[in-house]
């Protein structure tokens, strides 16, 4: 009998070692789920932080493309209102001839 009781304590103790580490592996767990977390967030608001720098710099880039462009159309407005005042006969000449072509292409 005293076999009987010793495996029964034996089966009791291998029982609450078992609940024990289970209990531990559960408190395990949460604590990997709560890093993962932790993790994906910090991973989430990297990724946002680069993604709202990267449209303020190509918002930027295009700013500056535009103003760029603003300039040199104002450049040219600017050459051809010159040679316009220079040579106006020649500029009603070119007129002519460029309104010419496009009525016949406007023909066709």
């Amino acid at each position: 009998m005293a076999t009987a009781a010793g495996k029964t304590a034996n089966a009791s103790r291998a029982n609450s070692d078992l609940e024990a580490d289970i209990r531990q592996l559960k408190a395990d767990i949460e604590n990997l789920t709560k890093q993962l977390a932790k993790t994906g967030e910090h991973g989430y608001g990297t990724a946002r932080r680069a993604a709202t720098e990267g449209v303020e710099q190509l918002r930027a880039q295009g700013e500056a493309a535009f103003d760029t462009l603003r300039s040199n159309a104002r450049d040219l407005e600017a050459q051809v209102a010159a040679s316009v005042r220079e040579k106006p006969v020649t500029s009603l000449a070119i007129a002519a001839g460029v309104g010419f072509l496009f009525a016949l292409l406007a023909r066709r």
